[in-house]
């Protein structure tokens, strides 16, 4: 009686742990339902993720790498503010990329006329906005680390640029491999953008984050948490396959005594 008078929410704060407990415990057996179950919707909504965010970091690995390694290699007009930018874009808001693409992508905005709007192509330009600068900023550190006498030896042996280039690459392949998990990480977990430019439409711009949200505010608490799960092991199951190749390179290179 005296521990309910004086902590009179005690018990129902061991109600609502246990509540909690349940709630994650039925969240588990959703997932495992809807994915064994192969749930025509949950796997269209995930084929949908890694389509949107593949395509992206595939794109933002075509413009960052080149971009990243110009930035290390070459000194030109106006570098160190590119460089800037680039560092600024990697801790870009994603609502704030969401606000301007839809702006431009609106059917009364400069690119209206594509009438993109609310469509996984926009969610693509989006998902590469945000994980470009990631990208090029990590290849651009990456190339800068790399021994400045490694470039003259190559050079000094009758290398060609494309040759310099290769091998450099060659050389700075594990923290290339880092950039390519953090772009794609950055993009997959995405929500804020997807959101806004795609709309959320069902079996159209619905992909794995936007459906959580939009489950959690429905309060299916199941649901959310069973997609949230298949999104975690889907970034884990391809992240834990870069990180094999990755760790692989490394004991692959010879150490240096």
């Amino acid at each position: 009686m005296a521990s309910h008078f004086l902590f009179p929410s005690l018990a129902k704060r061991k109600k609502t742990s246990g509540c909690k407990v349940e709630v994650i415990a039925q969240g588990i057996a959703k997932a495992i339902e809807l994915v064994l179950g192969f749930d025509a919707e949950v796997w269209s909504i995930t084929w949908l993720s890694l389509k949107v965010s593949g395509c992206a970091t595939l794109v933002s690995l075509l413009l960052g790498i080149p971009l990243g390694i110009t930035l290390a290699l070459t000194r030109f007009l106006g570098r160190a503010v590119v460089a800037a930018l680039v560092n600024t874009g990697m801790g870009l808001p994603p609502v704030v990329v969401g606000l301007f693409v839809s702006i431009f992508l609106w059917r009364s905005g400069p690119l209206g006329f594509l009438d993109l709007i609310y469509s996984p192509s926009a969610m693509v330009i989006a998902q590469v906005i945000i994980a470009f600068p990631i990208v090029a900023g990590l290849t651009m550190a990456s190339f800068q680390s790399l021994d400045p006498k490694l470039t003259l030896q190559l050079l000094g042996i009758g290398a060609s640029r494309p040759q310099l280039l290769w091998l450099l690459c060659k050389e700075a392949r594990l923290p290339l491999l880092a950039a390519v998990m953090a772009g794609f990480g950055g993009v997959i977990s995405e929500v804020g953008a997807s959101m806004m430019v795609g709309g959320n439409i069902r079996s159209q711009t619905r992909v794995l984050t936007t459906a959580t949200v939009l489950e959690t505010g429905k309060g299916n608490f199941e649901i959310a948490i069973a997609l949230s799960l298949i999104l975690l092991a889907l970034t884990f199951a391809i992240n834990f396959f870069l990180t094999r190749i990755q760790q692989r390179e490394q004991l692959r290179w010879p150490k240096v005594s």
